[in-house]
This record gives C-alpha cells, sequence and structure tokens, in this order.
C-alpha cells in the first residue's frame, strides 16, 4: 500500500516482455531518481527470459516497494500497461518501457510540473534516441516526428484535444500521469495504442503538458515493441507500399471508440469536443470505404481534401498521397 504524505507519492508502471536485454539499465535508472518513487509494479507480458527475475533482484533490496504480474496468456501491449496502471497507487504514475534509460532528475521535473498546475493530468515530451548500446542517434524523438513549436503551444495552450485529432505526439516513454486519469480512461479500448488514448482522455477533460526537456533516452532496436524507427525516409517510403484496408478499418474503429467514450461522459465534455471526434469519425469513415482502384480514388479523395477533412482530422497532402498511392489489399 502506498503512503499518503504530504508530497504526492509517485508509482512506476513497468511493462516487460523478454525484456532482459535491457531491462537492468532501465531499472538501475529508476532506483537513482533524485526523487524515489514508492513503487514499481511489473506487468511482464508472458516472458521467456530472466527480465522478472533481474527486475526483483534489483528493487528488493531497497525501500522501494515491488509489485509483479506475469501475465500468461500475454495481454497485448494496452492491456499489460492498463492492468500496471490500475494496481499502481501512487498519486502520480510514471509509464515505463523495458529498454530506456532515465535522467536522474526525471520524477523531480516532472513532479514539479504537476505541482505548478492542479488541471494537469498528463506531461510527456522528447527524449533523446540512442541506439542499442545507449550511444546517441542523430536526432531526438520530436525531431523524428517532425514536431513544430506550432503543434507543441497548441497542446500547451488549451487546443490538445483538435491537435491529437490530427495525429499522436505523446509517447508513452516520456510520459507520467495523474492517478484519476487511469480512472477515467479505463477500460482502454482495444483499436488504441495505450499512450495514444491516455493522451485522448486527459485532452477531452483536463490539461496536457509536453515539454521538449529529454528526460529520457529511448532506445532504438530491432526489436522494439513500439518504436520511431519506421518514422525515417526510407520507414515512410515503405508506408506508402504498405496494404491500406487493415490500417484505415483500425482507424474507424478507434475514431468510434472515442466518440462513444466523450458521449458517455456527458457534460463532462464540451460538446464541440464530441463534434470534433464526429467529425475525425466521418473522415476516417470516408478514408476506410475509398474503392480499392486507385484511380477511383481521386475523386473522393480530392472532394474529402476541399471539404478540409484531411487538414482538421490527419497529416494534410501526406495522408492525401497516402490514400491515392497505398495498395488496397
Amino acid at each position: 500500500m502506498v503512503p499518503t504524505t504530504g508530497t504526492p507519492s509517485i508509482s512506476v508502471a513497468l511493462c516487460t516482455r523478454n525484456g532482459a536485454r535491457f531491462v537492468e539499465e532501465q531499472v538501475r535508472s529508476i532506483l537513482a531518481q533524485t526523487l524515489q518513487p514508492v513503487e514499481i509494479v511489473l506487468s511482464d507480458d508472458e516472458s521467456t527470459d530472466a527480465t522478472v527475475a533481474l527486475v526483483t533482484a534489483l528493487v528488493e533490496p531497497t525501500a522501494v516497494e515491488l509489485r509483479v504480474f506475469t501475465n500468461d496468456p500475454a495481454l497485448g501491449v494496452t492491456k499489460n500497461f492498463e492492468q500496471a496502471l490500475l494496481a499502481c497507487g501512487g498519486d502520480l504514475i510514471a509509464l515505463s518501457d523495458q529498454d530506456d534509460v532515465w535522467r536522474p532528475d526525471r520524477l523531480e521535473v516532472m513532479a514539479a510540473r504537476f505541482a505548478s498546475s492542479p488541471s494537469l493530468l498528463l506531461a510527456g515530451g522528447d527524449a533523446r534516441l540512442v541506439d542499442e548500446a545507449g550511444e546517441p542517434l542523430d536526432s531526438t524523438l520530436f525531431e523524428t516526428l517532425a514536431v513544430g513549436d506550432a503543434e507543441l503551444e497548441a497542446i500547451n495552450n488549451g487546443d490538445a484535444f483538435a491537435a491529437l485529432l490530427q495525429r499522436n505526439i505523446v509517447t508513452g516513454a516520456t510520459t507520467v500521469i495523474r492517478r484519476e486519469l487511469v480512472e477515467a480512461a479505463v477500460p482502454f479500448p482495444d483499436s488504441w495504442v495505450h499512450d495514444e488514448w491516455l493522451a485522448s482522455v486527459a485532452s477531452a477533460i483536463g490539461r496536457l503538458d509536453l515539454s521538449r526537456d529529454r528526460l529520457v533516452d529511448y532506445r532504438q532496436h530491432g526489436s522494439n515493441q513500439i518504436g520511431v524507427n519506421s518514422l525515417t525516409l526510407a520507414g515512410k517510403v515503405r508506408r506508402l507500399l504498405e496494404p491500406r484496408s487493415s490500417r484505415n478499418a483500425r482507424l474507424e474503429a478507434r475514431s468510434r471508440a472515442l466518440v462513444q467514450r466523450l458521449e458517455s461522459w456527458g457534460a463532462r465534455v464540451a460538446p464541440a469536443m464530441v463534434e470534433g471526434a464526429k467529425g475525425k469519425l466521418d473522415h476516417e469513415r470516408i478514408r476506410n470505404s475509398l474503392p480499392a482502384s486507385r484511380l477511383r480514388r481521386i475523386r473522393p479523395v480530392l472532394r474529402e481534401a476541399r471539404r478540409n477533412g484531411y487538414a482538421l482530422y490527419g497529416r494534410g497532402a501526406p495522408d492525401i498521397l497516402r490514400d491515392l498511392v497505398q495498395p488496397a489489399a
């Protein structure tokens, strides 16, 4: 049980799957924080290596409480994080992947951001990209995502919901949340990734804050469950050659789940947000129903572009190109 004190308590939700290769460095960086977490909740998704034993050996000798869940069969990334977050008892919860490394003052800096803003539900930011050996790569997370100042200003100045309807730039490895956000966000829809869902819910009922601070070394390697390698130029070209049907069906399902959740909250959510989510759903329905023939897609894509759907609910020109050239299946 997390003790009640005069300062916010911080839990760490550590989700793993065959993470023995990197998890020791991650956990050591958590235990070396200038502001110590009160607990680590480890939710392991059917690891077949020494992940759980490594974490246990590192944490048990310390004053940090360790709680362990082992999933057999695996829950998958989103439901694994949902389980870990629900089990956390701290006022604040830091999301932790198995292969990253935290700067020693990460939790101290993040706690100060929450202390200065009672309405803040989620705080995140940039990260230094590193390779398997922990050596810096040529760009940061935000640089790779092409996050501009205007986009950050919109998110940090009250327009986060509309900005996130266009695209998600919140990465769980950089994120700390208030526990009440978990209570509002569960159950996580199967069609969503956990960090994107938490960001969307936070933007609907509270505030987000994204900083350019780089408090995490975000490791990129061949076995990342979720990473940014696919956002290189080569990755973007590969996306244009991937079949579109499953992705567009998923995007429509995500939009439908968001509308349903917003409507279930009634007056808790501004009507403009509900209408925005419905507009996003209409946009994704149109994209998902585009003909298999590239030639026959031209007219409906241009019609949706004139309606401003791609600008309001997507990446604009890149999404138009994607819808015009991707193979159907």
